[in-house]
């Protein structure tokens, strides 16, 4: 199975011509042909989550396809902001809601946030209060089963988002007059594949949310169900498929008895519409195992350290040799900076690159870059067929001081 587009591998091979350092490419043609669809429906809200990919263009691009945005710090406010996109289309999520990152959101007109703990209720009010404004609050509900899988989001793990049902309970609302509590938000699962398995999970999350809701004395105006769709990794994935799942969505809807239902996508928005191209600096035989040595690895993509499961890897150039399995090593001086095994021709060499997909998201920006002080890597964008170079490559003498 190839990730790589006949076009795109020929583009990538032509930027290895100027580049010597790792790159990553982001096809914004192919990301806008994805997202439009997935707006043509009038069953869910679609918010794009930041954290996913913040670069500008992509930004820009998820915008013209008619998503609003999840934003879960200032900087991210600030980027989204500088895209010349409203507030008013910015929804606060995340854990770590201190008093000044809430005045901070208000100053620059948000007025939607999910609320994690009863002190970000009282802050959130004391600081609506003290603005004579009136905000949107949506409750995160942290949900727990006898058995269930683990992932990094926390699957049935106690994890810091939000609180349970019985944490909520305590709530009084009335004592809140500047907040306007309209929906509870829910996301606990990451990468799933399955539909049959989200609208099994989401169906069991309905009755205590709505009886969460009841019990609090507010409408369930709005079910936020967070994100998790996943996207393949191997060939041997799963895939999901927007139909299907709209389908199941609409059941969810209609249980829940919700005005609206928001999602939040981030991998499954921009996943697949990235490309991270690394030079191989040697290939070696240790015990019984082949290894491939490359000039990025973690520092660059960090996500196989966290999930155990690698990005998809192919060599850039055709070859004709028999393939074998190689266990990939970044630059760093850490037994971490594994890239996964892959299964590749014997003929790597020093002169080779391979090209990691599937990195649209979850990318450079959840990696760890400066230790050990290794180049930062560039970033292209293809847009209206054009390349467009958005990052040049940084030496460590730029950013360390």
């Amino acid at each position: 199975m190839t990730f790589l587009s006949t076009p795109l591998r020929q583009t990538i091979t032509e930027l290895t011509k100027q580049e010597h350092t790792p790159f990553f490419v982001y096809d914004l043609d192919g990301l806008l042909s994805h997202l439009k669809p997935l707006t043509e429906q009038s069953v869910v809200k679609l918010w794009y989550a930041v954290k996913a990919n913040p670069l500008s263009n992509v930004i820009q691009t998820l915008d013209k396809a008619g998503f609003d945005f999840d934003v879960a710090s200032n900087g991210e406010l600030d980027q989204v902001l500088r895209q010349g996109i409203d507030a008013s289309r910015v929804l606060n999520t995340g854990p770590a809601k201190s008093k000044r990152q809430i005045q901070h959101f208000l100053s620059q007109g948000v007025r939607t946030f999910v609320a994690e703990s009863h002190n970000q209720v009282k802050w959130l009010n004391d600081a609506a209060e003290d603005l004579n404004i009136q905000l949107r609050i949506l409750l995160r509900v942290q949900l727990r089963w006898p058995e269930g899988e683990k992932n990094p989001l926390g699957g049935d793990s106690l994890t810091p988002f939000g609180l349970g049902v019985e944490q909520w309970h305590s709530l009084q609302i009335s004592k809140y007059q500047a907040l306007n509590f309209v929906g509870l938000h829910i996301f606990q699962w990451g990468n799933m594949l399955s539909t049959e398995k989200l609208a099994q999970l989401w169906t069991q999350m309905v009755p205590p949310l709505k009886a969460l809701a009841d019990n609090l004395g507010f409408k369930l105006d709005i079910l936020d169900l967070g994100g998790g769709l996943g996207i393949p990794y191997s060939e041997n994935d799963a895939q999901l498929t927007w139909p299907t799942l709209i389908d199941a969505l609409a059941q969810i809807k209609a249980s829940a008895g919700a005005t609206e239902l928001w999602m939040e996508l981030g991998r499954y928005a921009v996943g697949e519409f990235g490309h991270y191209a690394n030079p191989v600096v040697e290939q070696k035989q240790n015990y019984d195992e082949h290894q491939l040595i490359m000039s990025g690895g973690i520092n660059h993509l960090l996500r196989p350290a966290v999930t155990n499961q690698a990005f998809p890897c192919e060599l850039l150039r055709n070859s004709s040799a028999a393939s074998r399995s190689y266990v990939l090593h970044g630059p760093l001086c850490t037994a971490l900076d594994n890239l996964g095994y892959h299964t590749l021709p014997k003929d790597i060499h020093e002169q080779d690159w391979l090209v990691f997909s599937q990195c649209g998201a979850y990318g450079f920006t959840e990696s760890m870059p400066y230790f050990l002080c290794h180049e930062l890597p560039a970033e292209y964008v293809i847009e209206h067929g054009k390349i467009c170079h958005v990052r040049a490559m940084q030496h460590a003498s730029d950013y360390l001081r």
